[in-house]
């Protein structure tokens, strides 16, 4: 296959990025906006020994799976991979995904798989479903300040202020700011030339309680004529809190190190079931909470527990899923290595009145063989939620010694979860439940929930 080759390909699979994935006498090729099923017109634009990449020019019979996109930006910006596919059929692709690396990765067989999968538990409004959004701010060519979502790929800005998967107060908000922009000839951020002011509006919305977080990330220390904008964004209902974080840093870390309150609050409330958490701007907080509580109500299902056990919660973040599982358990110890966010942790616990919930700032992997070998810790639970780079295999050698009834692994990366379910099926556990729960509608990303024994 060479460079500016027109072929015709059909699409069978998807690429971690979204791509279509077809084959051409063997030669594997990834097709931008082409979906399952489509049979398409591509020209080839780079070519490697094995494989390629292609331009899509022409979908000449459209997959019975490609529907016409609720956003009109959906193939430019690079939030959505797959909204031209069929939600339908985006949880048939997610759950072979995960099928797939149990197989390819975690040594299952086929007929393993089938014994232990459960459905995936998918949306049931697959848009306006994200409580967090992140708008970087640029300019136009006219020289007047801009918001949107960055292209695939790149840091160009696709102006537009009703995204789809947001809610519907963001355009609101973000027109208010960016006349606010207009009217005081204030600055977006360049990142070409470090000069500017605003560099991204963060919107926080809470689902149960209608709260709603503005803040802004400025490239300075204060924002001029505050006021003006604070005016505007109060008269919206739920208006919480308004603030902003300084990041004059040259990089593409998004928020700064701190947070100044404008107006308000430094954080909005909401709830996850029965659970009330206190989400500042600097918390990680679950960007879904409808299928959040239906992520952790199956957490907590596999956990088992009966009332009277000891849990660990490892990578807990603020503490989600340790306060979820504490309303079952007898004690609960969380770990996570930012101490921000076990500041909110037990802020968090003591907001709902729970004392048998204590929480540890450090690596899972440090904290855990610590309180093991010097304390003798023990547990019946351990429930896991790393990042994508899943479990240190000294984190799971600990589980192992430890010897807890069940494990209970959540995971954002289905390749690095079948690894680590094998590390730890060679050394005695037993996979019995397997689901995925779809947190990130029209995104490739997928989550999933592990049910773990110990053979006896």
């Amino acid at each position: 296959m060479n460079k500016n080759d027109i072929v015709t390909v059909e699409i069978t699979d998807i690429g971690v990025s979204g791509e279509g994935i077809g084959h051409v006498d063997g030669y594997t090729l990834f097709i931008k906006d082409a979906v399952i099923g489509d049979v398409v017109e591509a020209k080839v634009m780079k070519a490697k020994k094995n494989y390629g990449y292609a331009r899509l020019m022409k979908v000449i019979t459209p997959s019975e799976y490609r529907v016409e996109p609720k956003c009109a930006f959906a193939r430019r910006c690079g939030g959505c991979q797959i909204q031209e596919m069929s939600y339908d059929r985006q949880l048939v692709f997610k759950d072979q995904k995960i099928r797939g690396n149990l197989e390819r990765i975690g040594g299952f067989t086929k007929d393993q798989i089938d014994t232990v999968m459960q459905p995936v538990v998918g949306m049931e409004h697959p848009f306006g479903y994200r409580n967090k959004a992140q708008f970087p701010f640029g300019t136009e060519k006219e020289g007047n300040p801009i918001t949107g979502f960055y292209a695939g790929r790149t840091h160009d800005i696709i102006a537009n202020t009703d995204c789809a998967l947001g809610v519907e107060q963001n355009k609101e908000i973000l027109e208010i700011i960016l006349q606010y922009m207009r009217e005081n000839k204030i600055k977006s951020y360049d990142e070409k030339t470090g000069k500017g002011l605003i560099r991204h509006a963060l919107i926080r919305y809470g689902f149960k309680t209608k709260e709603i977080m503005v803040c802004l990330v400025i490239n300075g220390k204060k924002l001029p004529k505050a006021e003006r904008l604070i005016e505007k964004l109060i008269q919206i209902e739920g208006m919480t809190s308004i603030t902003i974080s300084p990041n004059t840093r040259r990089d593409n870390v998004i928020m700064g190190d701190s947070y100044e309150i404008l107006w308000g609050q430094g954080y909005i409330t909401d709830y996850i079931g029965n659970v009330k958490y206190q989400i500042s701007p600097l918390s990680f907080y679950q960007v879904n909470p409808v299928q959040t509580e239906k992520l952790y109500g199956l957490a907590l299902e596999y956990a088992d527990l009966k009332g009277d056990e000891t849990v660990w919660d490892l990578y807990c973040g603020i503490g989600t899923i340790s306060l979820f599982l504490a309303q079952k358990a007898k004690q609960v110890y969380g770990v996570e290595i930012v101490p921000q966010a076990i500041e909110d942790a037990r802020a968090n616990a003591r907001l709902n009145g729970m004392d048998n919930v204590s929480f540890f700032v450090g690596k899972a992997e440090e904290v855990l063989p610590e309180q093991y070998e010097k304390h003798q810790v023990y547990a019946d639970v351990i429930v896991v939620d790393p990042p994508r780079k899943g479990c240190d295999t000294v984190c799971l050698d600990t589980i192992v010694k430890m010897g807890p009834k069940r494990v209970v692994y959540v995971s954002c990366d289905s390749a690095t979860l079948a690894r680590d379910v094998k590390y730890l099926g060679e050394r005695g556990y037993q996979v019995e439940k397997v689901r995925c729960c779809d947190m990130f509608g029209h995104s490739t990303h997928v989550e999933t929930v592990v049910k773990l024994e110990r053979k006896n």
